[in-house]
């Protein structure tokens, strides 16, 4: 028994001064391997601070710059757990790192699909400055400013005042029109005359009305006037101009003073806009016809 107790004790003794050997002879590389580490975290700081700054530049969405500053210092970190790893000797257990962290990213990425599409459509919408906070867009059907810009969404504020939550995926997959960027727009005002009007009267007082409007219309896009069909009970034609607008207050507003001015120089040179007149003849079915009811007598009528 006590043969059996020493010689147990003599295998942990040789095992323990092997542990030591293996410390003593790896300790070049542990020191090696802390003071990459301590550099490492001295250098990240450095380099948060810098793409914070860079990526602020470049980018509108703070939340996005942020992100992708962090993001820099973690690949640099993984960069130097692998190094770390390798000085240490440790390639097996940098293997079975790197195939559980493939493993995971896969099972992650599966689980998060839409989530982390929107998140990377946010990104690059935020390098690509696709529109800006207030700005006035319509993205699927919906028209009004950008109220919020987030990582997952867009919140747009339509124009009779709801709120409307679009995924970035869809805001970036879609067609965007974004009045802000170019606030060049054409505004149409479509209307009609009667056939007893002269028509190269109506073009004429149309143009010079909308001219002396006060609408501030740009000087390098003419006044556009066509007549574009036969009506029911008019003669329709189309009357476009081009303004610079902001908002859509600016829109509806310029619209309004030339529906106002061309009523009145219509009103004031005699030209009709005419209006839909409906007959009723009640001899179609039964009763009365008209034109016999005009030859009775008021008493008569009266009495029917």
């Amino acid at each position: 028994m006590k043969e059996q107790f020493q010689q147990s004790f003599e295998k942990l003794f040789d095992k323990t001064s092997g542990w030591i050997d293996s410390i003593i002879l790896s300790l070049p590389n542990l020191i090696l391997a802390f003071l990459i580490v301590l550099g490492s975290v001295f250098i990240a700081g450095r380099i948060k601070k810098f793409s914070a700054k860079y990526m602020r530049k470049i980018m509108t969405n703070p939340g996005v710059a942020g992100i992708l500053s962090n993001l820099v210092v973690v690949l640099f970190m993984l960069l130097v757990l692998f190094l770390v790893l390798s000085i240490l000797d440790l390639s097996e257990a940098l293997t079975a790192f790197l195939g559980t962290a493939g493993v995971a990213g896969l099972a992650i990425g599966f689980a998060l699909q839409d989530p982390m599409i929107n998140l990377f459509s946010g990104m690059l919408m935020s390098v690509k400055d696709y529109y800006k906070l207030g700005d006035l867009v319509e993205i699927k059907d919906y028209f009004g400013y950008i109220q919020k810009i987030n990582l997952r969404s867009t919140i747009l504020l339509t124009l009779d005042g709801q709120e409307v939550v679009i995924p970035n995926k869809d805001v970036l997959q879609s067609p965007l029109k974004n009045y802000a960027h170019t606030p060049r727009r054409r505004i149409d005002i479509n209307c009609g005359v009667s056939y007893g009007d002269e028509l190269e009267k109506v073009r004429e007082i149309a143009l010079e009305a909308l001219s002396k409007s006060g609408l501030d219309i740009r000087e390098s896009e003419p006044i556009e006037f066509f007549f574009t069909g036969f009506g029911d009970s008019s003669i329709d034609f189309s009357l476009r101009f081009w303004k610079n607008i902001y908002h859509q207050e600016d829109y509806l507003e310029a619209r309004d003073k030339a529906i106002v001015a061309l009523k009145t120089a219509f009103d004031e040179n005699g030209i009709t806009i005419p209006f839909p007149i409906r007959t009723l003849d009640f001899g179609v079915v039964g009763g009365t016809r008209l034109d016999q009811l005009a030859k009775q007598k008021p008493n008569s009528i009266n009495q029917n």
